[in-house]
Formats: structure tokens, sequence, C-alpha cells
């Protein structure tokens, strides 16, 4: 189902007011917000730096909602994390979370918030054994090319859109859920933030900086009005 995009921009400013959880707060910035997760293992968290400001942007112009220029990096124990509804990581290597990490995690999870994970290829065997510490009940699932992610504002009928090639073979879309909801979701050999940098960095053809672009903002429209 197409949620308009008025709805979409209506639900980024309610969140932007609200924090995740009701028991922990810090100090959020006005308008919406993306957060890169800062986490420890030695992978870096931090590549592609240039994606998350261009998909701040592409909110912005779309959805017409107010967002300011650069990410904010956290760390899980970070006492602000719960002021933010959306958390991105990336990386090409080791993820470690302690296990007061994997709990924190949770419990931000669980409380509403959403975490996409795009693997830079390199992250998938680390963000599998870690997730697992968060939500050791439940399995990463691959989701239907018809679950709404993939169609909120923009259609992608055959799924994710595969950016980089990587491990060969199609690129993969899996999710988490919680009581019936949607917390995390990983996309697995594509790369969708290698598609946000800027034009100059990989020189990827309009068309597949368009797809990886109209993807975020699917995954950042359907976690914020679900």
């Amino acid at each position: 189902m197409k949620i308009p995009i008025m709805a979409v921009a209506m639900s980024i400013l309610c969140l932007a007011l609200v924090d995740v959880g009701a028991s922990e707060t810090g100090a959020a910035a006005g308008g919406f917000q993306l957060v890169r997760l800062k986490y420890r293992g030695g992978g870096d968290w931090y590549s592609d730096p240039t994606s998350l400001p261009n998909l701040l942007r592409d909110v912005e112009k779309v959805l017409g909602v107010e967002t300011p220029k650069e990410e904010v990096r956290l760390s899980i124990m970070d006492e602000a994390l719960f002021s933010y509804p959306f958390l991105y990581m990336t990386g090409h290597g080791k993820v470690k979370f302690s296990d007061e990490e994997a709990a924190r995690l949770r419990r931000y999870l669980v409380s509403g918030g959403f975490l996409w994970a795009d693997d830079n290829y390199g992250m998938d065997e680390y963000f599998r054994r870690e997730i697992r510490k968060v939500f050791p009940e439940a399995e990463l699932v691959e989701l239907p090319f018809d679950h709404e992610v993939y169609h909120v504002i923009y259609d992608f009928p055959a799924g994710l859109p595969k950016i980089h090639e990587h491990h060969g073979g199609p690129p993969h879309g899996y999710g988490i859920l919680h009581d019936g909801r949607l917390v995390v979701f990983y996309s697995y050999n594509t790369d969708i933030g290698d598609g946000l940098e800027d034009v100059e960095v990989h020189r990827d053809p309009p068309g597949k900086r368009e797809a990886a672009e109209r993807m975020a903002l699917n995954i950042v429209a359907y976690a914020l009005t679900h």
C-alpha cells in the first residue's frame, strides 16, 4: 500500500517531537535526523561518509521535511540514543556488541526505534552473529517482494535494487519482527549506501543512483509510518 507523501511527512514531524522510549531521553535536535550507529569490533562504521547527508537532503526535497545537513553519530550506550527513531549502520568488517549493548539496543528497538543495517561487503557474518544477541528468539527472515517497504512511496516489484556487485547473485532484504512490527531491516548484497554517495566517489550511472535514493526513501518512510 502506498502512503501519501504528506502523510509520511506528518509522521516524521510528529516523531521528531517525541522520544522513542518513555523512560530514557536525550537532547534531540529539531526536525528529522538520521543517526549513524558507531559500533565496536573494528569495522569501519564510518564508511560511505557522504551517503547520509545526501539522504537527508533527499528526505527534505522529496518529503518536504526540514532536516539538518549532517548526520548524528551515536554509540548504543550514548544517552541521546532514545531521542532518535531511526538508526543506520554499515561497514565492511567486524561488529561487536557487548551483552549490555545488545540489551540496550533491544530496548531501543522494542520501544519504537528502527535499525537499518546496510552491508558494505564484509559485515554480513558479524552482523548476523551480533543481532542474534539482540533478538535470540527471532530470525532474520527474507521479506517477500510484496512487502510494503518495497512499495511505500516508490515501487520495487523485484525487491531491493542491485547497486554494486559484491557476492554475486541477487540482493536480499531481511527483517526482524517484534510483536508484528518490523524493527530491523537488513539490506545485503546491494550496497545502497554506495549508491547514495556523492557521484564522483563511485561514478555510478544515474539509474543506479536514483534506485538507491528511492529505496532509501522507502526504508525511511516505512520505518516512520509503522
